[in-house]
């Protein structure tokens, strides 16, 4: 770690991922400016921070330019959950390209270092399995999905194109399904979903028959892997997959909620949505080798996590 005291800027720093990367920035002894437009983001997730006089909050929206000083860019901010994204396609696609145009354009201006939260979005429904960076994707650029999955995938065109014509120094994270303590409890990912539906006593909804499959990473080590990154020798740009390797049907996931809260709810099953993808897992051969990165927390042990804090919120 850099024994000089780095002011880092995480953009989307109040929301579910943010929030933990400003607390692990924090705790590395760095300088932090969390920014938000607290769309999805929470003043709760931060306001333990608040006390530390090396941390600042701007209430910003990333559409639009930002001039500030900083040594370093961890670029979050876009809703991440179909509920949110779905909601405001066209505000998520701004948020996505505009957002990456004007970071990269402060970043070039500070001659400084920036990672692009990307996302396995970027693969669609993949036909290759488990999927490696090398992969296309395949993507429906006129689906439902297609305002973040071809907003990231665009973002990911600008960062390398900053890089090829400008020379900076990029840093882009493919990041697979990611849970823990800050998810919201409305944002439609299925590990809340399930958690909230079990301690609520109301059925599980399961889309489809359950078959199709997920990687689960605790946000913890989702958060080292990212610093790891943002850590690693310049010339690794990425794009680098993070997430689990370890596979689980989306029916084995709402059995285990239901064992380890104890919960009588039922399972309740409704059609798929469009452009579900049926398998995703990510290959992290790349990340193990250049970063030396790999998840350690086990999907029961990090539910029984994330089960605590929802039971203590709700």
């Amino acid at each position: 770690m850099d024994k000089t005291k780095k002011r880092i800027l995480v953009t989307g720093g109040a929301g579910f991922l943010g929030s933990h990367i400003c607390e692990r920035l924090l705790a590395d002894g760095n300088e932090v400016v969390c920014l938000d437009n607290f769309y999805t983001g929470r003043k709760d997730n931060i306001v333990h921070l608040m006390s530390n006089k090396y941390f600042e909050i701007l209430r910003h929206d990333i559409c639009f330019p930002l001039y500030i000083e900083v040594d370093e860019i961890y670029n979050l901010a876009c809703p991440a959950s179909p509920v949110h994204y779905q909601f405001d396609p066209v505000q998520t696609t701004k948020t996505s390209v505009h957002g990456a145009i004007n970071m990269l354009g402060l970043a070039k201006r500070l001659k400084i270092k920036i990672l692009q939260a990307s996302t396995s979005e970027v693969y669609g429904d993949p036909t290759v399995h488990p999927q490696v960076e090398s992969y296309w994707g395949n993507v429906n650029p006129i689906g439902l999905r297609a305002c973040y999955d071809e907003g990231k995938r665009c973002a990911e065109t600008l960062f390398f194109d900053y890089h090829r014509q400008h020379k900076m120094r990029i840093k882009v994270a493919r990041i697979f399904n990611t849970y823990g303590p800050r998810m919201l409890q409305n944002d439609g990912r299925v590990v809340s979903n399930f958690i909230v539906q079990a301690l609520r006593g109301e059925d599980l909804t399961v889309y489809g028959k359950g078959q199709q499959t997920r990687s689960f990473c605790y946000v913890d080590d989702l958060v080292d892997g990212l610093v790891r990154l943002m850590q690693s020798h310049d010339d690794f740009t990425g794009p680098v997959n993070l997430g689990n390797p370890g596979e689980f049907t989306i029916l084995e996931l709402a059995e285990k909620v239901l064992a380890i809260t104890g919960s009588k709810s039922q399972i309740r099953y409704e059609p798929l949505p469009p452009d579900d993808p049926a398998q995703r897992q990510p290959n992290i051969t790349l990340a193990h080798n250049v970063l030396k990165w790999q998840p350690h927390v086990p999907l029961e042990d990090g539910l029984k996590k994330t089960i605590d804090y929802f039971e203590e919120i709700l």
